[in-house]
């Protein structure tokens, strides 16, 4: 049971429903937001920013969710794992492929490109401060470097989202198939 009272579309000002209503097509994230929603700003500036970047992000959805599911499978998150891996298996990674996605060296369902993602998103979650150049020369052959900072910043995004989220103790929404996230 979440540790804060999860809100609706119904408790936000008028202004802000259309938003509500924009973030009910990235996917079942109510209680994520219903949460936000005791602070407008966190609700107005977060869930804008991800609509838009769904709408006209520049790294492709394949990319993205191997990132998004490499992070929450790192720091355990089960809400993000939960909502993130059958987008990943849309994009044609299996739910046994994106449970191992930390075993991306040998791993039969990633190609080199994938890979490469899988790579930098540990390195941005657990060794950002020791990162060395040679990793984004690899990205810069394949990434824009507005791509890599997008990529960057939903990673690192993803990171806060995770700990907010295992930290008020959200629940999965009922109809999201619930996957814990891999030890």
């Amino acid at each position: 049971m979440s540790r804060v009272s999860i809100k609706t579309r119904d408790d936000l000002p008028e202004a802000l429903r259309p938003l509500w209503d924009k973030m009910a097509t990235y996917g079942a994230f109510e209680n994520q937001a219903g949460v936000m929603a005791h602070r407008l700003p966190i609700f107005k500036h977060m869930w804008s920013l991800l609509v838009d970047l769904a709408s006209e992000g520049q790294v492709s959805k394949r990319h993205l969710e191997l990132a998004l599911v490499t992070v929450s499978l790192l720091n355990k998150c089960d809400y993000c794992v939960s909502h993130h891996a059958p987008k990943l298996a849309v994009q044609g990674v299996s739910e046994q492929g994106a449970a191992r996605l930390a075993d991306y060296k040998d791993h039969p369902e990633l190609d080199q490109l994938d890979k490469l993602v899988v790579e930098y998103s540990i390195a941005v979650t657990n060794n950002w401060n020791k990162t060395r150049d040679d990793i984004f020369a690899r990205l810069r052959v394949h990434f824009s470097e507005a791509q890599i900072v997008e990529l960057t910043w939903r990673i690192a995004l993803c990171g806060a989202f995770n700990r907010f989220n295992d930290i008020l103790q959200l629940e999965v929404e009922q109809g999201v198939p619930h996957s814990e996230a891999a030890e």
